[in-house]
């Protein structure tokens, strides 16, 4: 049972943070992008932030039972590191994509500043959802 735990976390993780790799070209072609094929890149953008949220749920789910079947206690410092990142990256995510997302659509909205910010909130987030990954294989004993 523990073993398929471990491995159910690790292809959340996986589905969590590898659709947001291909979203990285697609910045590019968004800023000449126009009509149906602009809400197309963004019906993507938005497709895989409610991909990662979803996988996230059963990340945080099969790590809490990893943490219980193993015995890890919540004081470990790479589990406390974790979901301390985590909490922060829920927060910035609520943020970070769907608002930006929905301006994108309006014409009114100045494009190039939207495509800044939500580059600069793509790459934040892939460091972040690094940071958490090296928590979990690193296993540092910060303190």
């Amino acid at each position: 049972m523990y073993s398929w735990l471990v491995f159910i976390h690790a292809v959340s993780a996986m589905v969590s943070i590898g659709p947001f790799f291909v979203l990285i070209p697609m910045l590019g072609r968004l800023k000449t992008a126009d009509g149906d094929l602009l809400h197309s890149y963004l019906d993507s953008f938005r497709f895989v932030v409610r991909l990662s949220k979803h996988a996230g749920h059963v990340l945080v789910a099969s790590g809490l039972l990893l943490m219980w079947l193993g015995s890890w206690p919540w004081t470990t410092p790479w589990i406390f590191g974790t979901f301390v990142v985590l909490f922060a990256s829920l927060l910035f995510m609520a943020r970070a994509f769907s608002p930006t997302i929905r301006k994108l659509r309006e014409p009114e909205h100045d494009r190039q500043a939207l495509l800044r910010k939500l580059s600069r909130s793509l790459y934040l987030y892939l460091f972040v959802l690094f940071v958490m990954l090296w928590l979990m294989i690193m296993k540092p004993m910060i303190w």
